[in-house]
Parts: C-alpha cells; structure tokens; sequence
C-alpha cells in the first residue's frame, strides 16, 4: 500500500457564532472569506495554502489560559507571524482581542480572540 498524498485545508476554531469569529479573523490576517454555509465558515490567505476554517458549536466554553485545574484547557493556539508586534497587536485589540494576562515571553504576545481562543503573536521575518 502507498501513502496516499494529504494537506492540512485548514485548522477549524468552534464558536457560538461562526460568522463573527470568521470576521475576526478575516480583519485580523487580511483574508477573504471563501466559503459560508450555515453553521460553518471558511477562510482562505490571498496566495493559497492551508485556511482558517469556523463551525458552530453552540455549547462552546472558551478555555482558560494560562491553563486551570479543573477548567476548560485549550486544545490548539495559533502563531501568527507579524512584522511589528506593537503595531499587531494594537491591530488585534481593536479588532475584538483582549491581552491574556499572562505573557510568558517578552517577544511573544498572547492574545484571546472575542470567543476566548487564545493565539500568539510574534516577530517574523517575511
């Protein structure tokens, strides 16, 4: 048997209300939406490649971070390479985002966005 090809299409992120979140997103990296049904959402970067993809979960409980006992724990976070943090992250924050307030590296900015995912932000070079 051969390995059959595979590519990731994209990370999907659950939300009470996939629309918004995808909005977010959208607003946050700069990407078009391609894709809606009800219940799901899709989003793809301008020059291809793997996309951010929204599904509804109605009963969603945003996870905690830095991580809790007992308390909903985050399954994945995305890294987002930017070229000014500052400027990035005062970008996010308008957009819906809210500083985590634990930062656990001086280079890095955790960040939640409006359904309580966390992601990063972090210096790239592009």
């Amino acid at each position: 048997m051969t390995q059959p090809r595979t590519r990731i299409s994209a990370t999907v992120l659950g939300s009470p209300e996939p629309r918004a979140l995808a909005d977010f997103y959208a607003r946050l990296l700069g990407w078009p939406i391609t894709y809606e049904e009800p219940g799901w959402v899709m989003l793809k970067p301008p020059g291809g490649g793997t996309g951010l993809s929204f599904q509804h979960e109605p009963d969603h409980v945003p996870p905690v971070w830095p991580p809790q006992t007992g308390a909903q724990q985050m399954m994945l976070h995305l890294d987002i390479g930017v070229d000014d943090l500052a400027n990035a992250v005062t970008w996010a924050l308008e957009g819906g985002a809210t500083l985590a307030s634990t930062q656990p590296e001086d280079d890095v900015r955790v960040l939640l966005d409006p359904d309580g995912h966390p992601f990063c932000l972090f210096l790239a070079e592009f």
